[in-house]
């Protein structure tokens, strides 16, 4: 594979990533990752290793709410046959409804990647704030959730 092949293979390997995320996939989701993988969100603040670590955060964290995580822009560098790197554009929006609560936000996403056999790992990944933003969606009396993959609704049905 040329390094536009590799680059375009990790770049599916990220979107992999972002669908399962959102979708709550988690097993889907856990094969993205090396069994030794590790985290770092929020630079830092949330920091795990193992792909079971990190899976039960993730499931624990992003599973409740509806999540949108799109990544954009990436800077990827081959290193090697077997390692790159990426940078990501992050704007991810969550809708927490125990709390009925939205929010909007910006990062950046550091990644390292592996190949193991003939194919593209995360052995680490994690992003910096930009900015997040919070709001009650109960002061936008207007805002309703018409349909999301769970049942969550709040308008016509």
């Amino acid at each position: 594979m040329g390094n536009l092949e590799e680059i375009e293979a990790i770049k599916r390997l990220k979107s992999k990533y972002f669908r399962n995320l959102d979708t709550k996939s988690w097993d889907e989701l856990a094969q993205c990752f090396t069994q030794d993988a590790t985290t770092s969100y929020y630079s830092g603040m949330f920091s795990h290793q193992g792909v079971d670590n990190i899976m039960k955060f993730l499931s624990e964290v992003v599973g409740p709410p509806t999540t949108m995580h799109h990544g954009h822009s990436p800077e990827i560098d081959i290193v090697s046959e077997s390692e790159a790197t990426g940078i990501w554009r992050l704007e991810d929006y969550v809708i927490v409804h125990d709390f009925n609560m939205s929010m909007h936000g910006s990062a950046i996403y550091h990644d390292e990647y592996i190949k193991v056999n003939t194919e593209w790992k995360i052995k680490h990944t994690g992003f910096d704030r930009i900015f997040e933003e919070t709001w009650d969606r109960g002061d936008t009396p207007s805002l309703k959730l018409t349909h999301d993959l769970w049942g969550h609704l709040n308008g016509p049905t």
